[in-house]
């Protein structure tokens, strides 16, 4: 792994060309990839590229890194790839903290998917989408790094009455995207379209992918209403919603097309949630006017520190380990059932969110309001599997981190 600093590069090409300006977020101690700064310096190599920002949870990716904003001339679907939409939204239940049972939440929340939402055909006409365009996926987290989790503040930075952080409420994010939605798109645009130097601004290719990508990111934030609504139902709760924040997208620009990667697309203000892990807390923050300079992007999360291949082998290797990986700190469960995603997502996986936000506030970016901690983390159920009654196991181990 290397160690980079902060700084404005603008290298030349083997032809002497002159490549766009990369700016890094990041300090020399943050965790980054050789890998990661080698692909951001080859996408400030494409045609038409203006500028690229790469953030401290920067990481590598298929068609480029993770963690970055780009600025371009020119539009390149392969750089936002087939999650097109995907993001984060932060919600408050009106259920209090100090009635929250973790084992309680947790049988509640494994009903998640089975919550019956009503007229999916109404609901997708009320974001303008066609009442065909995935209506069984809707409410629906999907795989990966995706989730909805219950959380309660752990510490708040903002003055405590000013704040939108409550000690005394609970709160839900949901992370998750435009599912087989987005890849289709990106699908039909690799079999249509040589990318490489990608699409001019004004084509038909670049006008349609465009609107499908539009459609894609209004989809993956009622997905994310809905898993809310979904989640605050089985835990006979109403929500309000604090921030909407997608970071799989492109903006069209008077300046050029802005390519989202991984980066959380913000506005001067903006309330906006930072992911930990699991097991390990997420913070929530409020952008500064100096995200301006990094195009309104800042990291949506904490960032992959080792793939998910290299995982197996480092934790999970037998059942005790697995069910451990379950409980986190401060009592709080995993609802996930796949023994492979349970280990690829594992805390020891990801970077720490808290480097990454101060990272974040170091260069003038945002100012931290809270961190939170995680309590009920739902990533997958089996059929078999959803009203699955806890072991003794888990029963015990709860109750004794719980009272020390």
């Amino acid at each position: 792994m290397g160690n980079h600093s902060f700084g404005d590069i603008v290298p030349e090409g083997d032809d002497g060309a002159r490549r766009a300006t990369v700016t890094n977020y990041f300090t020399a101690g943050s965790w980054i990839e050789g890998a990661a700064v080698h692909q951001l310096a080859g996408i400030a190599s494409l045609p038409g590229m203006i500028s690229v920002a790469g953030f401290p949870d920067l990481h590598p990716g298929k068609y480029g890194p993770v963690g970055m904003v780009a600025l371009s001339q020119r539009l390149y679907p392969q750089l936002i790839g087939n999650d097109i939409g995907c993001g984060m939204s932060f919600f408050e239940l009106s259920l209090p903290l100090r009635k929250f049972k973790v084992e309680k939440a947790a049988e509640q929340l494994r009903r998640l998917e089975q919550i019956d939402l009503g007229d999916m055909a109404t609901r997708l006409a009320e974001h303008d989408l066609s009442p065909d365009m995935g209506p069984q996926s809707l409410g629906t987290i999907g795989g990966g790094n995706h989730f909805c989790e219950l959380q309660a503040v752990d510490e708040v930075f903002e003055d405590e009455a000013e704040s939108v952080a409550d000690r005394q409420k609970l709160y839900l994010l949901v992370h998750s995207g435009s599912r087989s939605l987005g890849a289709n798109l990106f699908g039909r645009t690799l079999g249509t379209e040589h990318l490489r130097d990608g699409l001019a601004a004004g084509s038909a290719a670049a006008v349609e992918w465009l609107a499908g990508s539009g459609e894609c990111v209004r989809w993956a934030s009622l997905n994310r209403r809905m898993v809310a609504e979904r989640a605050a139902r089985t835990l006979r709760a109403d929500l309000s919603l604090v921030a909407d924040i997608p970071h799989n997208l492109v903006r069209a620009t008077a300046s050029g097309f802005l390519h989202y990667k991984g980066a959380a697309a913000i506005g001067e203000d903006a309330v906006a949630p930072v992911a930990g892990s699991r097991a390990t807390r997420s913070f929530l923050v409020r952008a500064l006017a100096g995200a301006e300079r990094s195009h309104w992007g800042i990291s949506h999360g904490a960032g992959r520190k080792y793939d998910r291949k290299a995982m197996h082998g480092r934790v999970g290797g037998n059942r005790s380990e697995r069910d451990a990986l379950r409980i986190n700190a401060w009592g709080g469960l995993a609802i996930c059932e796949d023994r492979n995603l349970l280990i690829e997502e594992a805390a020891g996986a990801y970077k720490d969110a808290a480097k990454v936000v101060a990272d974040l506030e170091a260069f003038g970016l945002i100012r931290p309001i809270a961190a939170m901690k995680p309590l009920v983390t739902y990533k997958n159920v089996q059929p078999q599997e959803r009203v699955r009654e806890k072991t003794k196991w888990e029963r015990t181990t709860i109750r004794r981190m719980r009272h020390g």
